[in-house]
């Protein structure tokens, strides 16, 4: 059964409730009801959260969540309140921390894709859709589609795949007037990053958001448009036709289903722990996408 090979103990800090261990953050509630959400250096693959860690990850997620957040307050709000590290927090919290509103979340994963790729492209090949929405004939795996989709999913525990589901699924979820505003903050938010990123010689091919409710307003949570919530290509290298080089896990992934790795992703039996040079590469991937990204220099 899929899930954690090696579930981590919940940090014991003085003030703060222990909520939910996830793949990559730990959730908290501090006394004023805020979310306190630590970003790990955890790192999940095929739908198990690996025993090895990749340094410094949950760092530069977070630290590239907060850029993004910046760059698009004028579409959404975000429910970021501070970076400051709680009181008696271990020290190794800085820099991976959030404190949050409480939202009251949808339970959508919101999915934006401008290029046909993953689930998507398997949807595809079966049936030219993509979550019931028809697709021209003759796009091959990293195609740029006519005009970017809202491809929404359900929210999975850890451990479990994600599932598409249509636009009507949504609507009758949560109401025709939240899966409206749901499709169309999700396209803008997509746009505007596609934008940026593209200018940093970098394709946004998707991404996924999660949203909330502060009240009645719509609120951008979670993290947002990190190597971990989205697929991110090197524009130059981009050739549609075959799997696209990207900025995140993919040495990972690579390694797992090779030889060397001995491993049967469809068996029982949980992954291996990672070679050094495999860790390494990947965290050089997290880092090239954080500057590449913002224009700042990691340190």
């Amino acid at each position: 059964m899929p899930g954690f090979v090696e579930k981590p103990e919940p940090v014991e800090v003085p003030g703060l409730t222990h909520l939910h261990t996830g793949k990559v953050r730990d959730l908290y509630q501090n006394a004023a009801g805020d979310l306190v959400m630590v970003a790990s250096d955890r790192s999940s693959v095929y739908d198990w959260v690996l025993p090895t860690e990749i340094p410094e990850k949950g760092r530069i997620l977070t630290q590239l969540s907060l850029w993004w957040f910046e760059q698009l307050t004028d579409l959404v709000p975000h429910h970021v309140i501070s970076t400051d590290v709680p009181a008696g927090a271990p020290a190794d919290w800085a820099g991976r921390t959030l404190v949050c509103k409480s939202l009251r979340m949808v339970p959508v994963e919101c999915v934006a894709r401008g290029y046909l790729t993953g689930s998507g492209l398997a949807e595809y090949r079966q049936t030219r859709t993509v979550c019931g929405l028809a697709l021209p004939e003759g796009l091959v795996d990293g195609s740029e589609l006519p005009a970017p989709i809202f491809t929404p999913a359900t929210k999975a525990a850890v451990g479990d795949h994600d599932e598409n589901v249509s636009y009507e699924e949504v609507a009758h979820q949560v109401g025709p007037e939240v899966a409206a505003q749901l499709r169309q903050t999700t396209l803008a938010v997509y746009g505007r990053a596609r934008d940026i990123a593209r200018e940093r010689g970098v394709i946004l091919a998707d991404t996924k958001f999660e949203f909330g409710f502060d009240g009645e307003q719509l609120t951008l949570a979670d993290e947002v448009l990190t190597p971990d919530s989205s697929r991110f290509w090197p524009a130059d290298l981009w050739q549609p036709g075959r799997a696209q080089p990207s900025f995140d896990k993919q040495f990972v992934r690579n390694w797992l289903t090779s030889p060397a790795a001995d491993w049967d992703r469809t068996g029982e039996l949980p992954p291996p722990a990672l070679p050094h040079e495999i860790v390494e590469s990947t965290r050089a991937k997290y880092v090239e996408a954080y500057e590449r990204l913002t224009g700042l220099r990691w340190s």
